[in-house]
This record gives structure tokens, C-alpha cells and sequence, in this order.
């Protein structure tokens, strides 16, 4: 069985609500995580989650270890 450990449509949806507030200025412009040295802003991590990918569900597990969700 996989290691990844399971990121649930409710963290899905808590994330969207979080970037639902936030505004126009801090989805473009700040960093909100760094992943294999590649730096994410909000829009881009919106974008992993919101189409499910692996790197999406990678990202939504970081966030929840980092209690931002």
C-alpha cells in the first residue's frame, strides 16, 4: 500500500475556503510552501489542488502538518 497518507475532500474544501479570503494581492505574490526547492504561491498550489494531482495531495498533506489547515 502507498506511504502518502490520505488528504480528505474536507482538507480539500478547508483550503479552498482559506484561499477564497484571502486577497487578490497574496494568492499572486506570496509563498506559501517549498517543495523540493521549488517555491509555491497560493495560485499555484490552488491550481495542484484543485486539479487533484499528486503534487496537489502532496501539498495539502504539508499544509495540514503545518496546521494552515
Amino acid at each position: 500500500m502507498g506511504k502518502m497518507e490520505s488528504v480528505s475532500e474536507d482538507d480539500k474544501s478547508i483550503f479552498k475556503k482559506i484561499f477564497a479570503n484571502l486577497p487578490e494581492k497574496i494568492r499572486n505574490e506570496d509563498i506559501i510552501l517549498v517543495i523540493n526547492k521549488k517555491p509555491y504561491t497560493w495560485n499555484a498550489v490552488f491550481l495542484e489542488v484543485n486539479s487533484s494531482t499528486d503534487l496537489g495531495m502532496k501539498m495539502l498533506k504539508k499544509l495540514k502538518e503545518m496546521k494552515i489547515i
